[in-house]
């Protein structure tokens, strides 16, 4: 019973959540566009909102591109430049608990704006609430990994790790079998990920697609009343 629901977590449950999340991003985009957005509460507790925002986004990025190349990047390419399991096991160990850190402060900082502040409150939707609530349990359960990883310094933990992400994505069909021996706390973290990502495409997680690149190289300045000076222009005096 134990390998079977293994097998569903870890073996099965990836790939429906990955095909719900490209399939539903996509059907989202096309579909309801204008739902498309992060939506704004800026005016609302301004401080607190720019504290939280800012530490749980940092933190976060770091998280997510963090785990993206330490997890997809074959284990031959870290054997050719000389990075040692062992090292990069402690390096993910520092800097994700650093990174995990800041963003459960900044999370917390959010989730109490938003559910103690009535105004907030009121412009929130049900599932703006559940989604940072499980980003929450997410982070405290990464920061729980982190013990349990100190106690495997030669690395060995993270290859397993390493080796179900990249079977997942090439099709192997043993891949739930690597994390089949994985402590709870590291099967939890990755079912709840699994989870989000799943969930993704229904909830205002999908902005973080929609990233501004144009600005970095738009003009310093903005013209906002251009339209309004040459409407006065070509207007035709009344008679």
């Amino acid at each position: 019973m134990s390998e079977f629901i293994n097998t569903l977590l870890f073996g099965i449950y990836p790939y429906i959540a990955l095909a719900v999340l490209i399939l539903g991003t996509a059907a989202r985009y096309d579909r309801e566009p204008y739902t498309w957005k992060s939506g704004s509460s800026q005016l609302l507790r301004r401080k607190q909102l720019i504290w939280g925002s800012v530490l749980f986004h940092v933190g976060v990025l770091v998280i997510f591109f963090g785990h993206l190349i330490g997890l997809l990047t074959p284990i031959a390419i870290f054997d050719a430049i000389g990075i040692s399991h062992g090292a990069k096991q402690l390096l993910a160990v520092i800097a994700g608990g650093i990174a995990g850190i800041m963003a459960i402060i900044g999370a917390t900082l959010l989730i109490h704006r938003r559910l103690f502040d009535a105004r907030v409150r009121a412009a929130s939707s049900a599932t703006d609430t559940l989604i940072i609530v499980l980003l929450w349990i997410q982070l405290a359960l990464g920061l729980l990994t982190i013990p349990i990883s100190l106690q495997h310094l030669d690395g060995h933990e993270m290859v397993k790790f390493m080796t179900w992400a990249q079977g997942i994505f090439t099709f192997n069909g043993a891949a739930s079998s690597y994390v089949a021996d994985a402590s709870i706390v590291f099967k939890l973290h990755l079912t709840l990920g699994l989870t989000i990502l799943l969930l993704f495409p229904f909830t205002r997680l999908v902005h973080m697609l929609s990233v501004p690149v144009r600005y970095m190289w738009r003009p310093g300045y903005q013209v906002v009343r251009e339209r309004n000076r040459r409407a006065a222009q070509t207007r035709v005096p009344a008679e």
